[in-house]
């Protein structure tokens, strides 16, 4: 029985799994007018909820953008960040759209769109704490988000800063962990740069924190999607050239960012 059970259970995610790498969605997706993107809804300005409870940020509103090109709508869905790949090869969610970093590991079981925007991990301390550098971090206790990509660089990339630390705790939401790094139970955050400038510029007290750049590289956020989904990979990457082309872009980066995040980039070819 057991080992019928062992068969059963690895046939089944064999199936999910070669589904998920050839089966194209679009047609069902165009049937329904609808779908559906996964996201960390505390993820600032990517995609939040206000204090009302209204879901919205710069990933939100592109996403929308993109698919109102098509007269699709599209139905967000919080889910934990650390299962997203699994939630998306299961089929509950068509698309990871959240400040989602493209990266090699990723690819493997992620297909992604063209790169839309630039982003890089940076520490965050107190000012008080009086962290200048990642070497003042000798003893620390640093926050990291479960399942991030930041968490990727501090294990890929020990000597740039996982070396001096001491302790790690990890987070389900980035929220949670500036609680703790002001009451002063952590002195470091390892954060996307797009979440800290948002988050910190929003602060009362937002000339209390430091921002460190140590030495991890760019990163650049796409859209994840699974393998077999081609014609919807190519909807979004034509989308986004479309919103590149007539200014739509634009005015979502000036909207969230206040200046233009395309410098590195030119969705228009």
């Amino acid at each position: 029985m057991v080992l019928l059970g062992s068969i059963f259970l690895l046939t089944s995610c064999t199936n999910v799994k070669q589904r998920a790498n050839t089966t194209d969605t679009w047609p069902k997706i165009e049937k329904s007018k609808k779908v559906i993107v996964g996201l960390d809804d505390s993820f600032v300005p990517m995609g939040f909820r206000q204090k009302s409870g209204r879901l919205v940020g710069y990933d939100i509103d592109l996403a929308k953008a993109v698919f109102k090109l098509y007269g699709i709508r599209v139905d967000f869905q919080t889910i934990d960040w650390s299962m997203k790949e699994t939630e998306l090869r299961n089929g509950t969610i068509d698309l990871i759209w959240n400040g989602y970093t493209k990266n090699a590991a990723r690819e493997k079981t992620v297909a992604f769109s063209r790169t839309y925007l630039k982003n890089q991990q940076i520490l965050v301390t107190k000012k008080k704490a009086g962290i200048t550098s990642a070497a003042k971090m000798k003893g620390q206790t640093l926050g990291l988000q479960s399942g991030s990509s930041g968490y990727d660089s501090f294990e890929n990339s020990p000597q740039l800063l996982k070396q001096y630390v001491a302790h790690t705790v990890q987070y389900d939401s980035f929220n949670n962990a500036f609680m703790d790094l002001n009451d002063g139970r952590i002195q470091g955050l390892l954060i996307d740069s797009v979440y800290a400038d948002y988050y910190i510029k929003h602060q009362a007290d937002a000339a209390s924190y430091r921002k460190l750049v140590i030495g991890f590289p760019h990163e650049d956020f796409a859209v994840g999607m699974r393998k077999g989904d081609v014609t919807l990979r190519k909807k979004i990457n034509h989308g986004l050239q479309v919103l590149a082309k007539n200014g739509t872009l634009e005015k979502i980066n000036q909207r969230w960012f206040g200046k233009s995040q395309l410098a590195n980039l030119d969705l228009r070819k």
